[in-house]
């Protein structure tokens, strides 16, 4: 059988600070996708029931956090890494800002260690600048449709401070992605255009097909085909934790692509998903339906 979803990337440790609370617990992109989708996977109502596989990377110290994983019955590859990636995540009032610092970093993915990977949707987590080489990036558009969130390539690590950078070799990589994940900050960042809609065009001009542009509490834009899609975000009842939404964002899109969903039906659930994420800390654990609960009567796709 076809594998239709695999994320990867490296499992986190991270030290959450909120005016309300101080967590040390596993993040990065292939936690909270994993723990997200494996929630939407035992819960959907749809016909397709996508198939999913992790390939995480992290030193031995953490790998309860991937014996956590397995034991929800998710299929895991584990690449051994001398470190952890160690971060802290120091959040205001305003869930849309945060301070970061790095305390370790883990080994960059190699060609060689993913010569296997095949899906029709391959997800990088990418959190450091060097994570995913531009050769690793080439190899993996022939194995599937490449998913890339920006913001690893966009913040490298001196001094465990985290600094803004532009994606080095951007031009020639983003040839190769297919569907690109960016917020206000890093559009503009990779592009120099204030303007979203024209940024987004230009991401389109460098090749990306479908450009996820999240807005945090403002919603979201996607560009694909030529259509501006124009998601909205939905209210949450209260906001706890906002680390791992734009992952949650990208697990829910891709979930619903992959179960043949139109782009915009895709975008209003990512919206819904990261919505009742943000509730709490940790991923999201609600089900198809609770996201589908979230988005209005009237802002529904009609099937």
């Amino acid at each position: 059988m076809d594998l239709d979803i695999c994320c990867i990337g490296h499992i986190t440790l991270d030290k959450i600070v909120t005016p309300k609370s101080e967590v040390y617990m596993p993040g990065g992109t292939t936690f909270y996708f994993s723990h997200g989708i494996n929630h939407l996977l035992n819960s959907t109502k749809a016909n397709y029931k996508p198939s999913f596989k992790l390939i995480a990377s992290l030193a031995e110290t953490e790998m309860k956090s991937v014996d956590d994983i397995r034991k929800m019955g998710i299929d895991v590859d584990v690449i051994p890494s001398k470190k952890t990636v160690y971060f802290e995540n120091i959040y205001g009032e305003n869930q849309n800002n945060r301070k970061q610092r790095v305390r370790a970093k883990a080994d960059p993915f190699t060609i060689e260690a993913l010569k296997d990977v095949k899906a029709k949707y391959i997800v990088l987590g990418s959190l450091l600048a060097d994570d995913f080489s531009l050769d690793v990036i080439k190899y993996l558009s022939e194995r599937g449709t490449l998913v890339v969130d920006a913001q690893g390539y966009l913040r490298e690590v001196r001094d465990e401070k985290v600094y803004p950078c532009d994606w080095e070799n951007k031009l020639e990589a983003l040839k190769y992605v297919d569907i690109l994940k960016v917020n206000e900050y890093e559009i503009e960042v990779l592009t120099g255009i204030k303007d979203l809609h024209q940024a987004a065009l230009k991401l389109h001009e460098w090749g990306v097909k479908e450009v996820l542009l999240t807005l945090g509490s403002y919603g979201s834009i996607v560009y694909a085909n030529e259509t501006f899609y124009d998601i909205p975000a939905y209210e949450p009842i209260n906001i706890v934790d906002a680390t791992g939404c734009g992952d949650t964002y990208v697990m829910g899109y891709v979930f619903k692509r992959s179960q043949g969903a139109s782009i915009e039906e895709a975008g209003k659930f990512a919206s819904a998903v990261s919505t009742i994420k943000i509730e709490h800390s940790g991923p999201f654990h609600g089900t198809e339906e609770d996201a589908y609960n979230r988005i209005p009567e009237e802002l529904r796709i009609k099937k």
